[in-house]
């Protein structure tokens, strides 16, 4: 066992020692999680004077082989939306997102046989991880919107609804010039080797695909801030890689300190018209100074009017604040992903370099507002957290999610036409809707809103989706969506899971061309490895 296994083995040990003699300690307001939810509550220590929620519910724990380790990851609570009935409710208003962070880390959780933390799973950041084969967009068009509905797999009174959004390619050799500051977590708790030292590679491996017409900087935060290298040529290699290796992990977190020096340091070396970006790599684990969720958010949106976007990744296990990375990625015009191997990050950094560091659109929402002539009853899968009041869709003041060059997005809908045996009472409502819709062939309208990466208005698309858009066969691209879906819904144990099962979801799987992606194949041995 290691120095360090020791030693969270000892502290763990005289944490549970404690805690049988003062039944779980003082209720310190300082160090509860209120409004998240921590991994693992099923291996948490029971009492008979009250059980595991007498105890301090920031910290959960779970064995390991030969020592107890303290699990204390955080993720926001998300409330599932249910459906909704069309005549009270006829728009559907939600921001895109472009993240992936939840499915490597669910993907993280499975396959090292950890429970899977429901509030974790984020469907439509699941469904986002792949790649689907959406159209190019049309010339002068941003990007490509189209939609597909078929029979719903999972329940028989409802058709599933596709609505697919691809961004425009871009040749990245013709890319713009980019001004990156890399701004890396070297604290106590960056100290694993999934953590920093993996930092370190990834970093390494975004360094080896930049050139002369970059900038690069890197600041580091632990107790306080420091800037290692400051507007150096991205051809300058050998140097920006031996900053990378020379950097080492301790001290406390003081994260916003950090995000300010960036912010300046990207400032300095701005490049108009190019891509100006920090890239943070943390665990989340900020512990001094401004660290709070609410608190982020209002510093993150006030930086990134400068016309500097910030992205994150993160990284590492047992101590993940994936509430608080999601908050700065959505909050800070940037995306959010989470690194569990060098792989990934060859995923996310270069494989995906265009969507990951150039953005085609900003502010980019999608308004549903369906027909009841035809359909009486919706539910959007996934998005909880995105999601806007119709009031928003037009409000350009109101923030929402960017999109990278070749990006695809992808939602899905549970859609009850009004022949489906479900029924949606709106019967509350002392005025409904004043007609019943227009029999003209709409089934429903998808509204885009955008705004150009240098621009502060936005634009408008719309898609009327007609009789011609239902299949009563799946193509490749829904089925394999639907399978996700489902996954997810099973994993969080959704009471809108239907007749989704781990069987069900390898029968779709098989009867899918994957297409040799080598993601949507591990996938599907994903669901065959896990225990749901």
């Amino acid at each position: 066992m290691s120095t360090n296994r020791k030693t969270i083995s000892i502290f763990a040990l005289l944490m549970s020692a404690s805690m049988l003699f003062t039944g779980c300690g003082a209720h310190s307001s300082g160090s509860a999680n209120y409004g998240t939810s921590s991994a693992y509550d099923d291996y948490a220590p029971q009492y008979s004077d009250g059980g595991a929620d007498e105890c301090n519910d920031a910290t959960e724990y779970y064995y390991d082989q030969d020592y107890q380790e303290i699990n204390n990851e955080e993720y926001s609570i998300i409330n599932e939306s249910g459906f909704k009935s069309v005549k009270a409710e006829p728009l559907s208003t939600f921001s895109i997102d472009v993240d992936t962070a939840s499915y490597a880390n669910v993907r993280r959780m499975i396959q090292s046989g950890q429970k899977v933390n429901a509030d974790a799973v984020r469907i439509e950041e699941m469904l986002n991880y792949f790649h689907y084969d959406y159209p190019q967009p049309k010339s002068g068009e941003p990007f490509s919107v189209n939609t597909q509905i078929t029979d719903c797999p999972w329940n028989s009174d409802t058709k599933l609804m596709r609505v697919g959004l691809h961004a425009k390619d871009i040749d990245f050799s013709e890319r713009e010039p980019m001004n990156l500051v890399f701004l890396i977590d070297v604290s106590g708790s960056m100290y694993d080797e999934d953590k920093l030292p993996l930092v370190q590679k990834s970093f390494s491996i975004l360094a080896d695909e930049l050139d002369e017409r970059d900038r690069i900087s890197i600041v580091t935060y632990a107790g306080s801030d420091k800037v290692v290298l400051d507007g150096v040529s991205g051809e300058s290699k050998d140097k920006i890689l031996s900053a990378i290796d020379s950097l080492e992990a301790g001290g406390a977190t003081a994260g916003a300190a950090g995000i300010n020096t960036a912010y300046e340091i990207a400032e300095k070396h701005f490049i108009e018209g190019g891509n100006n970006r920090i890239i943070l790599a943390t665990d989340g684990d900020l512990n001094v100074g401004i660290s709070s969720e609410s608190e982020l958010k209002r510093l993150v949106e006030e930086k990134c009017k400068s016309g500097v976007y910030l992205s994150v990744l993160g990284f590492g296990t047992g101590n993940i604040k994936d509430n608080k990375m999601e908050t700065l990625a959505d909050n800070g015009n940037g995306n959010y992903s989470y690194i569990d191997s060098t792989n990934e990050a060859k995923k996310v950094l270069v494989d995906e370099m265009g969507g990951t560091l150039v953005t085609v659109a900003k502010d980019v929402k999608i308004q549903v507002e369906f027909n009841p002539a035809y359909i009486k009853g919706y539910r959007l899968v996934g998005y909880e957290n995105r999601a806007l009041s119709s009031e928003d869709f037009a409000d350009d003041s109101k923030d929402a999610g960017e999109v990278g060059a070749g990006h695809s997005v992808t939602a899905l809908y549970e859609v009850a036409f009004t022949d489906s045996e479900m029924d949606f009472d709106s019967s509350d409502l002392k005025y409904s809707s004043d007609g019943e819709g227009k029999e003209n062939g709409e089934y429903l309208t998808v509204s885009v809103r955008y705004k150009e990466p240098d621009e502060d208005e936005s634009r408008l698309l719309t898609y009327p989706v007609t009789f011609g858009a239902y299949s009563e066969k799946m193509d490749d691209d829904m089925r394999f969506a639907a399978a996700v879906a489902e996954f997810g819904m099973i994993l969080r144990d959704s009471e809108n899971k239907g007749t989704a099962t781990r069987g069900s979801i390898l029968e779709m799987l098989d009867e899918t061309d994957l297409k040799d992606d080598q993601y949507k194949i591990e996938f599907k041995e994903l669901v065959k490895d896990s225990r749901i």
